[in-house]
């Protein structure tokens, strides 16, 4: 079907008849979510506090490693975390404190990346771990929120720069995908977006109501994103704390822009089509279907831009 004549026809389609369809087409792929009990322990990676969330079942599971907004500590991120952990992901969420510009705060760093590999490969060893024997640590993918989707974005290109690494950084081999929410390349203070020479596929979800990171310059990041596969999945009335577990964290930068979309339906949404998005560049099939295919018409909250 011609592109701009479907996306016509969602607009103009019933909510009653997208919400039939979206039950139908989204069963197989929330019901994973639903039946995966998740459970969560507290971890140090590199002197980092980090909380751990992990699927009770499955091995050989692939660590997601989640970049920090500015300022918003790790425990804003359980719901997002744990909904993201149920499609099968070992999800580590570290607070990491530096110095930033002289101002000291939770900044997260493109290091991160591979402290997080080290720390997969001991745990992956350690008996006592719950996750004993669970981890497929050659495997890394990353979610990032806002600042933290900036440090996932230098990562994607392959060398981490100021300021998102302290010091010049090489991405781990290990990383294979990146995802973030509310984050784009423009250069600080300014309205210039740089281009993004990603060497891994990059998807980019984006709150249509977000008013720290403009919706505008998130699209513009996602045009001159070299690399492919690459996405745009708008989220139809998140703001830039769609992704968290409250509005407006304590201690982060507010959005007065006002969220429309309830919170935990934008929890749900944004971590359902991250993990969609990470498993679909891992290989899994379904997942590519999902993304590719199915999720947008099912979804009447989403709208999704892509190249394979």
């Amino acid at each position: 079907m011609n592109v701009t004549l479907f996306r016509s026809w969602k607009r103009r389609v019933s909510v009653a008849a997208v919400t039939a369809l979206a039950g139908a087409l989204l069963a197989p792929a929330t019901a994973q979510a639903a039946t995966t009990a998740v459970a969560s322990y507290p971890t140090t990676i590199n002197g980092d506090s980090a909380d751990v969330y992990y699927p009770a079942k499955g091995t050989r599971l692939p660590v997601a490693l989640l970049l920090q907004g500015a300022n918003v500590d790790k425990s804003y991120y359980a719901a997002y975390a744990s909904t993201l952990a149920s499609y099968g992901f070992v999800v580590a969420v570290p607070n990491h404190t530096r110095s930033l510009f002289g101002v000291t705060g939770l900044y997260p760093e493109g290091a991160q990346a591979g402290w997080t590999v080290d720390w997969a490969g001991a745990e992956d060893d350690n008996t006592a771990s719950p996750l004993h024997g669970r981890i497929d640590e050659h495997t890394l993918v990353l979610a990032g929120h806002s600042f933290g989707a900036a440090t996932a974005l230098s990562l994607s290109t392959g060398l981490c720069v100021i300021p998102f690494c302290a010091v010049a950084n090489t991405a781990p081999s290990e990383l294979e995908a990146v995802v973030t929410y509310g984050g784009n390349n423009t250069l600080y203070g300014t309205s210039l977006v740089l281009p993004v020479l990603n060497t891994v596929p990059v998807g980019y979800l984006q709150g249509t109501a977000d008013g720290i990171a403009a919706p505008g310059e998130g699209r513009t990041t996602y045009n001159l994103t070299a690399g492919t596969p690459k996405a745009f999945i708008e989220v139809a009335g998140t703001n830039h704390y769609g992704v968290t577990d409250v509005q407006n964290p304590a201690g982060a930068i507010p959005d007065t822009s006002a969220q429309t979309l309830g919170q935990a339906a934008g929890v749900e949404t944004i971590a359902r089509w991250s993990a969609q998005w990470l498993l679909a560049q891992l290989g899994d099939s379904a997942a590519k279907k999902y993304v590719y295919t199915t999720g947008d018409a099912a979804d009447p909250n989403v709208t999704v831009t892509y190249v394979k």
